[in-house]
């Protein structure tokens, strides 16, 4: 494929296809590139400069054009070898977080936090904090299975009164003779 022939705008459609430069940049009204009654040429430069000026501006224009098109031939070139050699992009990202992962490792301010944490770790406070928090956490689990059991306890004495065993009785004698009515025997 002709670089010369290819679109090389980054976000057309037709990016690394053949397309038609007649209409290239040399073609491209360039704004106070022609002179006219509104565009008077700038004080002190020739009819003459003005024209080299242009000349020029075109010739830049046009190997603007030709880097552009060589980068993208290139950018083509570089993914196809990537593909060749098995790597993708999310190979690249992995490669790349792996690394930006060492060096934040290796970085002093990470040195530094973690020389840090360590010390504190360490710390007599740390340690009687830790010992004082863990003495907590198991005075609470064994007041809360107390409570549970107290409670277990509370409901099965509740279940075998009197007054539930009556309840449960009524509660037995409900009938239910449509699902939108229900009626109550026993005068509830």
């Amino acid at each position: 494929m002709d670089p010369a022939s290819q679109d090389i705008n980054l976000n057309s459609p037709n990016k690394g296809l053949d397309v038609d430069h007649s209409d290239n940049l040399s073609d491209v009204h360039v704004e106070g590139a022609v002179r006219n009654a509104a565009n008077p040429l700038p004080p002190g430069l020739t009819e003459e400069e003005a024209q080299e000026l242009r000349t020029e501006l075109t010739k830049v224009e046009e190997e603007i054009n030709t880097l552009r098109q060589v980068l993208s031939a290139k950018e083509r070139h570089a993914i196809e070898l990537k593909r060749k050699l098995g790597l993708s992009p999310l190979n690249e990202l992995k490669q790349n977080l792996t690394k930006s992962w060492q060096d934040v490792q290796t970085s002093n301010a990470y040195l530094s936090a973690s020389a840090t944490l360590d010390d504190i770790t360490h710390s007599e406070a740390y340690k009687k904090t830790q010992e004082t928090l863990s003495q907590a956490g198991q005075k609470t689990s064994a007041a809360l299975t107390t409570v549970g059991s107290a409670i277990s306890k509370k409901l099965g004495d509740m279940r075998n009164s009197a007054t539930f065993k009556s309840f449960e009785d009524k509660m037995g004698n409900l009938k239910v003779s449509t699902p939108a009515q229900v009626c109550f025997t026993d005068g509830l």
